[in-house]
């Protein structure tokens, strides 16, 4: 169709507009009264030809040449066409691959939404749960092991749960999580790491006054700590039950546990060590002693390095920095870190705890939950 059009267009300047195209045959000439000179065509009005004058040219070649000339406009128009038919595929193609990997981008990042609101949603749910279901007991008591002495009066069995406990020299009673099935029971806890969703990575006052929640994973504060093993006319055991990667167990015990009070950092002192795990607190040379260190975060730095101290070939001005912001009784950073941190870079790995001395072919192994609790040694007497 476009190719008949061209083709008429040509023909326009050729013949006049009156001329009866039905009535020219093959046999019949037109009559050019130009002459050619050097292949041009020579006169004042070239595309006139008039009606009626003889050929030089017969008509046949001359409908040659137009078909010659249409086919090559057709072919260039064609060309054309496809010319611009594969740079418009090529577009589309762009456009549908920049489409293609903004919708790849926008699912990944509503994966990742949707794990992190997963995530929130259980942590809310358990703390919910914790928060309504889990009922302190009401019985009370110095401490847990003051607790098991005088319901063993009463009951026969005792639950591990939640209990109110209000030491000697303490101004108000708190809550504590007694584990009453463990050992002969009277545990107080002190420390709890099991799924790694409560953050150790805390400052000195969070430490001080205790986080995280008590069934679960928790800290349960350097002061309250400081009031139960500092009660008069006793003694405490610092038990710590260890379970590893492949569900081995093990455990450091220290008779005549307890810690020295605010004004002092809350040094930490123990007594003799007995267990499976090896005496990470005391480790293996004098300067890996973390016996009597003080208590040591990000914002209160007790640790010793000053201005910096050398612990696994590496240079280290902070302790509590090294291990991701999480406080603990270093002394020159030491053996043992059972409030270890993963890097920011690494949320999603287990809690990095260590005790140096829990060892397997020679190599440290990976913990994947403990437990610090701490019982009485000697009765409470009154004066």
């Amino acid at each position: 169709m476009i190719c008949f059009t061209l083709l008429t267009l040509l023909l326009l300047p050729v013949l006049p507009s009156s001329t009866n195209l039905g009535n020219v045959t093959t046999n019949q000439s037109l009559e050019i009264s130009e002459d050619f000179h050097d292949g041009t065509l020579k006169n004042e009005n070239p595309s006139a030809i008039k009606y009626g004058e003889k050929c030089t040219m017969p008509c046949d070649l001359v409908a040659k040449l137009m078909k010659e000339e249409r086919q090559s406009v057709c072919s260039d128009l064609q060309y054309s066409i496809i010319s611009y038919t594969r740079s418009t595929r090529k577009m589309i193609r762009d456009l549908i691959d920049e489409q293609q990997k903004s919708l790849e981008l926008l699912s990944n990042q509503v994966i990742e939404l949707v794990s992190k609101v997963s995530t929130l949603g259980s942590e809310v749910q358990r703390s919910n749960t914790e928060t309504f279901s889990v009922k302190p007991q009401q019985s009370h008591g110095h401490d847990c092991s003051d607790i098991k002495e005088t319901l063993d009066l009463t009951v026969s069995k005792i639950p591990s749960g939640i209990y109110i406990i209000h030491p000697e020299n303490s101004e108000y009673p708190f809550e504590v999580f007694c584990e009453m099935d463990y050992m002969d029971g009277g545990w107080t806890v002190v420390q709890r790491r099991t799924d790694g969703m409560t953050d150790f990575k805390r400052s000195w006052s969070d430490y001080m006054d205790g986080f995280g929640h008590l069934p679960g994973e928790h800290w349960l504060g350097l002061r309250k700590i400081f009031n139960i093993v500092n009660q008069k006319h006793s003694q405490f055991q610092l038990h710590i039950a260890l379970v590893s990667q492949d569900d081995t167990t093990s455990y450091a015990s220290y008779d005549k546990f307890w810690i020295e009070d605010e004004t002092n950092f809350f040094r930490i002192h123990l007594g003799r060590y007995a267990g499976s795990a090896g005496d990470a607190f005391r480790g293996y040379e004098q300067e890996e002693n973390q016996d009597t260190a003080p208590f040591s975060t990000t914002d209160v730095d007790n640790d010793g390095c000053s201005p910096f101290c050398t612990f696994d070939g590496a240079n280290v001005e902070s302790c509590s920095t090294r291990h991701n912001g999480t406080g603990w009784w270093f002394n020159q950073c030491g053996r043992a870190n059972l409030n270890g941190s993963p890097s920011d870079e690494d949320r999603s790995s287990l809690p990095h705890m260590h005790w140096g001395t829990w060892t397997k072919n020679a190599i440290p192994v990976q913990i994947k939950s403990v437990t610090m609790k701490i019982r009485r040694l000697a009765t409470p007497t009154t004066d």
